[in-house]
């Protein structure tokens, strides 16, 4: 019977296993909420993922050389806002999403591929940092690449 208690307590998870796991949902949950406002163009819904202090990275190459510019999502959100229903649903579908806190700081990376309505745009990989303020999280920093090649449906 002992031997049982101790496999049944090596199975289950820890009080910190499970918190972990909790706190990586939240982020999660962000993330999706960002994704879910901009499918029904809902700004509010997506600005209230972000910190008000909020970025957006974006890497890219010109004439081969890299570039990088920063910006305040501002200019983003009002695409969304403005996109027609001719666009159809601006769908960034993700994959493969990997999570890392450490404390009141997360990380969160996937592969994804953006869709306008049916048809496939671009593809590329998004990481955003998040920072934990009082009890909820917030994005802080957006980075995304954005390629034409290589993508999957």
């Amino acid at each position: 019977m002992r031997s049982l208690f101790i496999l049944l307590a090596m199975l289950m998870p820890s009080a910190a296993a499970l918190a972990a796991q909790s706190e990586e949902a939240r982020v999660l949950a962000v993330v999706q909420q960002l994704f879910d406002g901009m499918r029904s163009r809902d700004t509010a819904k997506m600005r209230a993922t972000l910190h008000p202090q909020a970025r957006m990275v974006s890497p890219g190459t010109r004439e081969g050389v890299v570039t990088v510019s920063v910006d305040s999502p501002d200019r983003w959100l009002a695409g969304v806002a403005s996109a027609t229903a001719t666009t159809g649903i601006l769908d960034e579908r993700v994959r493969n999403p990997v999570v890392h806190i450490d404390g009141p700081l997360a990380s969160y990376w996937a592969e994804y591929t953006f869709y306008l309505g049916e048809r496939m745009s671009h593809c590329g990989v998004d990481t955003f940092h998040l920072v934990r303020t009082a009890d909820e999280w917030r994005i802080i920093d957006l980075a995304d690449t954005r390629r034409k090649e290589g993508c999957s449906p």
